[in-house]
Formats: C-alpha cells, structure tokens, sequence
C-alpha cells in the first residue's frame, strides 16, 4: 500500500483503551483524522466504531447516518458481545466486518488495512494473523466449523459423522452455537456463516474419519433436524 489509510475513530463512549489509540495513531501505516476531514463520499477511509452493547440501536442508526453521508465509507465495527438481532441490524445499517472491542492494536490495524484493500467481510480473505473466522462472536474453531455444516442444512448426526464427533458432542456445540448467537434458525445461521466468511461446504466433502466412505448428501427434510 503506497499510503498511509486514513481512519476514523468514532468512540463516542470512550469505550476504547488511550494504548489502542496511542497505538493506531503511531502506525505508519495508519493516518488518523476526524470528521471534518473526510473526503467528499468517504473512498478511502475506514471508520472505527465502538459501539455500546446495551444500545445496539443507537450504533446502528450511527451507522446508518455515517453510510448515507459518506456512501463510499467503509466501518469496522467493535463490540464485546451482542444478540443475534443487535449484529443484523448493524449489518442491515451498513457494517462492512466486525472485531472484539478487546483486540490487539496489532489486530485491530489488520482489519483496517483487509477492508482498505476492498475485502468484502473481515474474514473474506486470506489476511496474514488475521482474526480467525468466528472470533469475534467467542466461537470456538470447533464450533465455528459445527456452524458452517449446520448452516449447509446437516442434521446433527450428519455432523457428527462428518467431523468424527459423538451426536451429544455436536448437541452441545449447537447450544453453545444458541447462546452466543443469540439464534438457532437456520436462515440466521447461513447468514452468519457468509459473514465469518466460513468455507461453504462442497457436497462431496469427506467425512474426516480415516477410512470412512464417500459422504452422503446433507439431509434436508424437516425430520432430519434435531
């Protein structure tokens, strides 16, 4: 990258730590300005927003405000948790990728330069110590991979299967999946899946039980659910 990315911190709640701005700020690969700074549609800045997590809301009409202003502006939200309705109206308000309000400088400037270079999601690429898929909702690289073969329509049993798993393990997984997600519909799941930026599963995937036969086709009928 020949320039330095322009950033806009938006932390209306002072939510960020004075050594992740220190930090931003000393990067040369990083230019901090303020509003009135923006160009014209917003091309070319990120902004960083904090959002408060007992007003999801207040965040997404924030956003809402900043897209219709600088269309071309592009956001990297930050939070330490939310509901599953909370992250869809933020996505629905404009949120170009997500990251835990807790991250390192180190990763929080990697997000930064991944949406300057025009990554559709945070995880959407290969990016060099780039966050994991599903870290920024808590997920385990185990349930983050149970929630990529429940978003493709699997049973439970299939999963197991697939991943050499016992059903009462992948259960628990799928609880785990419901509390942090804040929601067990598939439609919801799918679109989690996309914007982890989770591998979509190929039909003929094997299963990852030495030995074991060419995989079936997921089960897609109502009963084949638990």
């Amino acid at each position: 990258m020949s320039r330095a990315v322009d950033v806009l911190v938006l932390d209306e709640l002072r939510e960020a730590s004075p050594t992740l701005r220190a930090s931003l700020e000393h990067m040369p690969v990083l230019h901090t300005i303020g509003e009135s700074e923006l160009k014209q549609d917003g091309a070319g800045t990120i902004a960083l927003v904090f959002v408060d997590e007992a007003r999801p809301a207040d965040g997404s009409a924030r956003l809402a405000g900043l897209k219709e202003r600088w269309p071309a502006l592009r956001t990297l939200v930050a939070f330490q948790a939310l509901t599953g309705d909370a992250l869809h109206g933020l996505l629905a308000a404009g949120a170009d990728a997500f990251i835990a309000r807790n991250a390192s400088a180190y990763d929080v400037c990697t997000a930064l330069l991944a949406l300057a270079d025009g990554q559709a999601c945070l995880t959407g690429a290969p990016v060099p110590d780039a966050p994991e898929p599903g870290d920024v909702l808590g997920l385990t690289p185990r349930e983050a991979e149970v929630l990529r073969f429940l978003s493709a329509g699997f049973s439970n049993k299939e999963v197991a299967r697939r991943l050499s798993l016992s059903v009462r393990t992948v259960e628990t997984h799928r609880l785990n999946l419901r509390r942090k997600t804040q929601t067990g519909r598939l439609k919801d799941l799918v679109s989690l899946a996309r914007q982890l930026g989770l591998a979509p599963v190929v039909d003929a995937e094997p299963a990852r039980r030495t030995g074991e036969g060419s995989a079936r086709r997921p089960e897609r009928d109502g009963a084949a659910h638990h």
